[in-house]
Order: C-alpha cells, then structure tokens, then sequence
C-alpha cells in the first residue's frame, strides 16, 4: 500500500502490536476472525506511518492516511473497520503504554452508499432447500440448507454446532455467536425434521467419540469452506442463478421474517447482531413474543396442513 513501507516482518514484530492482539483475544474475548482483522489493520496503519512513532501521528496525519487509503480503492465500510481498529490500538498503548494522545478521534470514513444485502426469494430459497435424494451426503446437506434458512444462523455458528444443541423438543438450537455470547434461536419444523433424518445417518459415519453436528465423509468435522462449495454447487443443480453462500441465506432469513412480521426487535434478536444499547432493549422482551412472530412469520416454521 504505501510507497516505502515497512517490511511486514518488522510490522510483525512490534511487541505492542503481538499486546494488543493478546488484549482482543484474552481481554476483549474477540473471536479469532475479528482478531485477524485487527491485526491486519493496525499493521496497516504501522505501514502508512512509516519512521513516524506512533506517540508523534497527529489527526491531520491520520485524516492523510485515510484520504489516501480512500484513493487507492478501500472503501467507506472498510475505511471506517480500519478506524475502529485504530482507535482500539490507540486506547490500549494509552492503557498499557502511556500514550497519551488518540489521533484518530473524531476521525470518520467518507460515506459509502448503502448497499441492500443479496437475497433470496421466498421460491429460490424454497427451491433451494428441496434437494433431491442422493445419499447421507445430500440429506446432510439439505440440514445445514434448512438449519441455515431456517434460524439464520452465521456460517461459524453452524460449523461450530454440536450434538445435543438442538433442542426437538422445544424447537431450538443453541448457538455462540460474535462475542462469544449464547443465544437460543427457534428452528421451524422442516429444519427440525431434515435434521433427524441426517443424524439417522450421521451415526454410521462419525466417530462415536465425535460432537461435531456435520461432518464429512471420513467422518470429521465439515469445514466452513466445504459448506460454502456445497452449498454454491447446490444452487446451481437447482437452477439458481444467484451466487449463494450462507450469509445470503441468513439474509434471506432476515428479509423474510421481516416483510411477512414487520417485527424488527424480533428479528435482530434472532440474528444476535444487536448493538450493546439495543440489546437492553432486546432482553425485555418475553421469548414467547419472539417464538410466535416466528411461528407466524416464517416459511418453513409450520408445516401447511
């Protein structure tokens, strides 16, 4: 990125960088993803400070750095993450460091437009989730389609699951989401009955000794990038068109529940993505308000009789 950058050897071995990573990880309980980017921000912005101490970058430096970032293609979205970045760097060596200044306060990103998240239509997710029968491999596959349609659960949520999570009885699973934070989210019958047909098979599979919910031929656990191929490969077979992959159908979810209930209280606290402010808010509400907008709002909740 920049002109005489340091080399990335020398941004690596920064102590205050491999701290702060610490600090995100051990302190701050971040996930390892969000770790990474972090990381990979700060050492951004290591790069664009060049011999420049950190103690001595001044607003205007950094305004500087953003302009020029900006020029070079990053966007308004991946801009302001960098910020956040920064200014969580800045806060910790003011912490641990005695750095007694921020200057990426009152530092914003150039506006982006706001861009609606890819979605799929009630019929192109219906006619996703109805895979042919083809052996325990599609009718695993057709779980994790319905599991994903269904609760809209993030991809490391669902590769993370293990036997015992879902609930049959009670019609839900339970998740570690961003943050490391639990949340119980409701599964709809269709889920619910793909499912027990997949760990009828999953048996004769995995290892007796194995807790991963989806797993593989060889019996270990599916990855996050297999699920992504199957899924994009699946789409196709059936004729959609769109480029699908899980965080669309956790969109699809999204859209969905939201157009047919109009609740979105409900559906954020579904998704687990609500800011620390809302989430007061979310708490108060009773988790029966929350099962009967989705019973009432989804698809593929109930069975049509």
């Amino acid at each position: 990125m920049a002109g005489s950058a340091k080399r990335p050897e020398a941004l690596n071995a920064d102590p205050r960088l491999a701290g702060f990573l610490s600090h995100l990880e051990k302190e701050r309980r971040m996930s390892p993803h969000t770790v990474r980017n972090y990381g990979r921000d700060v050492r951004l912005l290591l790069e664009l400070a060049e011999s420049t101490p950190l103690d001595s970058i001044q607003t205007h430096q950094v305004r500087r750095f953003v302009a020029r970032l900006h020029a070079q293609g990053l966007g308004g979205r991946s801009l302001a993450r960098a910020l956040s970045a920064w200014r969580g760097f800045y806060r910790y060596l003011a912490r641990d460091h005695g750095t007694r200044h921020n200057p990426c306060v009152g530092v914003r990103a150039p506006k982006t437009g706001k861009r609606l998240p890819d979605a799929l239509s009630p019929e192109e997710a219906a006619r996703l989730v109805e895979l042919p029968d083809g052996g325990p491999l599609a009718v695993r596959d057709r779980a994790i389609l319905e599991l994903f349609y269904s609760s809209g659960l993030r991809l490391a949520e669902l590769t993370a699951l293990k036997l015992g999570e879902v609930d049959f009885a009670e019609a839900t699973v339970r998740v570690l989401g961003k943050g490391r934070k639990t949340r119980v989210v409701p599964v709809g019958r269709y889920a619910l009955d793909a499912l027990k047909s997949w760990l009828g098979l999953r048996a004769a599979i995995a290892a007796p000794e194995e807790q991963a919910m989806f797993v593989n031929q060889r019996g270990k656990p599916l990855g996050a990038r297999a699920i992504q191929l199957r899924i994009r490969d699946w789409a196709l077979k059936q004729g959609i068109s769109a480029s699908v992959h899980p965080h669309m159908l956790r969109h699809s979810f999204a859209s969905h529940v939201l157009q047919s209930s109009g609740d979105l209280r409900a559906v954020q606290e579904m998704l687990g993505h609500a800011s620390i402010s809302t989430t007061q808010v979310y708490t108060h509400l009773d988790w029966q308000h929350l099962a009967k907008a989705y019973d009432a709002a989804h698809p593929r909740a109930k069975r049509t009789k």
